[in-house]
């Protein structure tokens, strides 16, 4: 087989491996769960730290774990659980985005809804913390009752939780609406950090209180890993993941104070520790925790088969992060003090932006042709590049060769016909005002689509498609959001350098 657009082939080898077991973590965290209720008298607020659905960080730090994990070991307690959603008033009225995919948090709180109720769990209520009078909750909060949702608000109270007179006094928690629960387990999550999942939980602790239950609480946990070194690279991986919170790892001293047994924790639980811990000595009279480790329900150190795999997924993540913030720095949606935090974990971590395999190869592409370039890293370590052409954009380019590629098919065979492109070009640029006539991915994937109706070839290329999850792929400048969205659909892991093709000042995203 004759291909031009292979740059670099490791035979034999396989990029992705696992590190991890899923199915043991999935026993371990339920079977701690499960004794937690039982430890509060069968009434558990539990904080989902994280993401519930596509935790795809940990599962490309933690290779074999899967990203709907933490959804599937609800499920096995679907009959005890109920959910919360809890969404920060200010980020409603700000339209604030989640960085991943996009979607503003509103709307992922919809898409949350629906998404549990497909797989069977209950969600009992939208909970709008943070609540000032913004307009824009209020109107969130009128279209979900609308749509049948029970939601309560949680008002913003000052100096919390610092000042624990008035957080747990009538002008303070005794504002809040008091949420109705009717199951042993309360799942509090949220679309995102910053939401009040907390302030929900211990709200809920006050309110119960009020009513003679003693409610517990307590939290599920990914990330940091309690039981994993401070300076692991996983745990470092998730100060890069969340450098614009400004997130630090560090021994927590009420553990080692209590146990003399070296713990991590990051710096917002142990700083706020000693407001929590009083906060639990006057809702229960006594705290049941020692440590904020002691809060948390983590058992993914145990799960860990492999721990240089993991190590070398969570280095390559945190140069993803990189990234990541630097693009986010240029088009103007972040400061460059995440950058910064960046760099200085990939110091640590002894690590550059070259040490992504598909990094140098696409800057060669595009050095070569004077144009921008992409690369594709596919599972057995094949590199394939993508050139930008009056047809195609580098992107698409290299997706079509890594598809020829895995079909056995020659790159310089035709695939799509023109009669097929043409009128895709025509619409774009004839009716639909875009100046730049070369196909996105997803307009390839369309054309291919078409093609593979009359077409065998094209079929098999088509067929090629679930080959490409977990690839690695990178562009030499900032791609559209529809690219970055459907490479991602594909499950194709995609970082850009931080550069625009143009030198306009407005760049449709």
């Amino acid at each position: 087989m004759r291909f031009s657009a292979l740059c670099r082939k490791c035979e034999g080898k396989n990029v992705y491996q696992i590190g991890f077991d899923n199915e043991k973590y999935l026993e371990l965290q339920s079977a701690n769960i499960k004794k937690r209720i039982e430890m509060f008298g069968n009434k558990l607020y539990l904080e989902f730290g994280g993401k519930l659905f596509d935790d795809f960080h940990a599962s490309r730090v933690l290779p074999g774990f899967e990203h709907d994990s933490k959804v599937r070991l609800l499920t096995t307690l679907a009959d005890q659980a109920e959910i919360i959603i809890a969404i920060n008033a200010a980020t409603i009225d700000s339209n604030k985005v989640i960085g991943d995919s996009g979607i503003a948090y509103d709307e992922d709180v919809l898409r949350l809804i629906d998404e549990f109720r497909r797989c069977g769990l209950y969600v009992g209520s939208v909970a709008i913390t943070q609540y000032l009078g913004q307009p824009e909750a209020d109107k969130f909060k009128a279209r979900l009752e609308q749509l049948g949702m029970t939601v309560y608000k949680l008002n913003y109270i000052a100096e919390y939780p610092a000042n624990i007179a008035l957080t747990l006094s009538d002008d303070g928690f005794g504002r809040n609406d008091y949420i109705e629960t009717t199951r042993p387990l309360v799942v509090v999550t949220a679309p995102g950090p910053g939401s009040g999942k907390m302030t929900t939980c211990l709200s809920q602790l006050y309110q119960e209180n009020k009513r003679g239950v003693k409610a517990g609480y307590a939290k599920f946990e990914t990330f940091p890993i309690w039981d994993l070194p401070l300076q692991h690279p996983v745990n470092l991986v998730y100060e890069s993941a969340t450098a614009d919170l400004n997130d630090v790892n560090m021994i927590d001293p009420f553990h080692l104070a209590a146990y003399g047994v070296s713990a991590v924790n990051y710096n917002r639980d142990v700083e706020m520790f000693p407001v929590l811990n009083s906060i639990f000595k006057t809702i229960w009279g006594s705290s049941p925790y020692n440590s904020p480790t002691d809060m948390g329900v983590n058992m993914v150190g145990s799960c860990i088969t492999d721990d240089a795999v993991c190590a070398e997924a969570s280095r390559q993540e945190i140069i993803r992060r990189f990234f990541k913030a630097q693009c986010d720095f240029a088009a103007g949606l972040a400061d460059r003090k995440p950058v910064n935090k960046i760099e200085m974990l990939m110091n640590l971590s002894e690590i550059t932006d070259i040490d992504r395999a598909v990094v140098p190869v696409a800057r060669e592409k595009a050095q070569l042709t004077g144009e921008p370039g992409a690369a594709i890293e596919l599972a057995n370590g094949a590199i394939m590049t993508g050139k930008t052409s009056a047809l195609l954009g580098a992107s698409s380019a290299a997706l079509m060769n890594a598809l020829k590629y895995l079909a056995g098919i020659d790159d310089k065979m035709p695939v799509i016909s023109p009669v097929v492109i043409e009128p895709i070009q025509k619409l774009k640029v004839g009716f639909l005002g875009n100046d730049n006539p070369r196909l996105h991915t997803d307009e390839l994937l369309l054309a291919l689509s078409i093609s593979a109706a009359t077409n065998p070839v094209a079929d098999l290329v088509m067929k090629q498609l679930p080959q490409l999850d977990k690839a690695e792929f990178h562009s030499t400048v900032i791609l559209s959001q529809i690219d970055i969205n459907v490479l991602r659909q594909l499950g194709i892991n995609v970082t850009c350098d931080p550069v625009y093709q143009t030198k306009r000042l407005f760049h449709k995203r």
